[in-house]
């Protein structure tokens, strides 16, 4: 919706994701999808926060209307849960290996010999940055 080329980002969306954050971001998405360690989703992803998992809430920052994931970061505060948003739905999708745009995914915490281990240290370092 609205006009071609022009992204319109919620205004809670912060933390933002840069460009090499938001590249590092859609890196872990795609190797732990492949793996099968990804939440997709809204209620999945509440559920799997509520029960508990760790890991990274990454969630994008063009979902309209914003009632839909506005809940989520708070929910992500409350369990220690490090969160960064995107700026597009559709690019999360695509990295999040579903046919359409994916407005929230938690990709769980892995084994630290795992070789998605050094992926997600990178992207949870580079949050604690911008949050910093």
């Amino acid at each position: 919706s609205g006009i071609p080329g022009i992204r319109i980002l919620l205004p809670i969306a912060k933390p933002l994701a840069d460009d090499k954050l938001t590249k590092r971001v859609f890196k872990l998405v795609s190797k732990a999808s492949q793996a099968k360690g990804v939440s997709r989703g809204v209620k999945e992803v509440g559920a799997a926060i509520r029960k508990n998992k760790k890991g990274v809430l990454v969630l994008a920052g063009d979902v309209t209307p914003v009632d839909v994931i506005a809940h989520l970061p708070v929910l992500a505060e409350e369990n220690h849960i490090p969160y960064v948003f995107v700026a597009s739905r559709k690019e999360l999708g695509v990295c999040a290996r579903t046919r359409r745009g994916t407005s929230v995914v938690f990709v769980h915490e892995v084994d630290p010999s795992d070789s998605l281990a050094e992926t997600m240290d990178k992207v949870t370092d580079g949050i604690s940055t911008i949050e910093a």
